[in-house]
């Protein structure tokens, strides 16, 4: 059972913290946090997330059961529930087309049994920072009308299904999901064509020196 027992703030600085502190503090296995607003919400490489209120599902979860494929299991629950079609960007940002729906962070400490996922995703926001007007997207611009509270409920049961699949299902429904599959990627020292993931997670890229195992960093698709 994940979902419960559940924390609900109008306003925290950001969901991932408040469950931190929960998770330190001992709480069990599916504690939920969720927020109307994050004032420091953050994403990977340190970028902050920014929704207005009641805008986005803003929520984290308190696992202490879990195995190495935590976020592409996430990533593809994400994508299972929505009422649309999604992909992944490697390594779990949701697309719709080109633009992001939804962004998963993972934080914790494994040596100790327990991880924080944590999750944005835009619902009803309709207006986006200029940076990132060209690359987010929301259901609603999408032409889906729904409340967060109804996209939470959607997505509950898949998170809890996909958490208990074996590595290699996690892996074989990631891919058939992978929005990077033949496409032209950069990064920062390099640019190449994605050519899936490996067993362990990392981006495949064909680049003119060979293959290469993309471990961890920031890719970006090719417009």
């Amino acid at each position: 059972m994940i979902g419960t027992p559940r924390s609900h703030f109008q306003l925290t600085d950001s969901t991932n913290e408040r469950a931190r502190e929960l998770a330190l503090a001992g709480a069990p296995h599916g504690t939920l946090v969720t927020a109307d607003e994050q004032s420091a919400g953050r994403g990977r490489q340190g970028r902050r997330w920014t929704a207005p209120p009641r805008c986005a599902l803003l929520m984290s979860l308190v696992l202490r059961d879990f195995q190495e494929t935590l976020p592409m299991a996430a990533a593809v629950a994400v994508c299972e529930a929505l009422p649309l079609a999604a992909a992944i960007k490697w390594p779990n940002d949701i697309l719709v087309g080109r633009r992001k729906l939804a962004g998963i962070l993972v934080e914790g400490r494994p040596q100790e049994s327990w991880a924080v996922l944590g999750i944005g995703l835009n619902v009803r926001t309709t207006e986006f920072p200029a940076e990132l007007r060209e690359t987010a997207t929301s259901l609603q611009l999408e032409g889906i009308e729904t409340a967060t509270e109804d996209v939470l409920e959607l997505l509950l049961p898949p998170l809890a299904g996909w958490f208990r699949r074996p590595p290699a299902a996690v892996l074989d429904a990631w891919r058939r999901r992978d929005a990077l599959l033949g496409q032209t990627v950069r990064w920062a020292t390099g640019s190449g064509v994605g050519r899936g993931i490996d067993e362990t997670g990392a981006l495949l890229v064909d680049t003119p020196a060979g293959r290469r195992a993309l471990q961890a960093g920031e890719v970006h698709l090719e417009r």
